[in-house]
């Protein structure tokens, strides 16, 4: 798993950097070329906000949903539960927080894409905290 996302990240890399090259060595005036690379970072940052946003709401839901299934629930996988929606939680108010500074001109990109990276990763682990209950209420 490691591997393949080591590879789609070089193959990003290395596409962004021909892209560089390639409005640096094209025949363009300066004021062009930078006007472009503008516009290239702002499409890119308004793709990870949407990213961000869509990710937000998906997990402010799941949190929701695992919150009451954690109420119904009264077993040990509940308590893992809850510890994984607090998580979850705090990571929800982190991206609000960033969302906020984006629309203020104040994020950096690696803040947006450390806090899209923490929301997937809460969000993996909510919905595998929150099957936990569910399998057991199967069976």
């Amino acid at each position: 798993m490691s591997n393949k996302r080591n590879i789609a990240v070089g193959t990003v890399l290395v596409a962004a950097a021909g892209y560089v090259a390639g409005l640096l060595t094209a025949p363009k005036s300066g004021r062009e070329t930078r006007k472009d690379i503008r516009n290239a970072a702002q499409k890119a940052k308004g793709e990870a906000e949407r990213k961000l946003k869509n990710a937000h709401g998906e997990l402010t839901k799941l949190v929701n949903e695992a919150t009451e299934a954690a109420k119904n629930s009264k077993n040990k996988a509940s308590e893992e539960l809850k510890k994984a929606i607090e998580k979850a939680d705090t990571v929800r108010q982190k991206t609000r927080v960033i969302l906020s500074a984006i629309h203020e001109g104040e994020a950096e990109d690696k803040d947006l894409q450390s806090a899209l990276d923490e929301v997937k990763t809460a969000i993996k682990h909510l919905k595998q905290y929150a099957a936990k209950p569910q399998e057991k209420k199967a069976e």
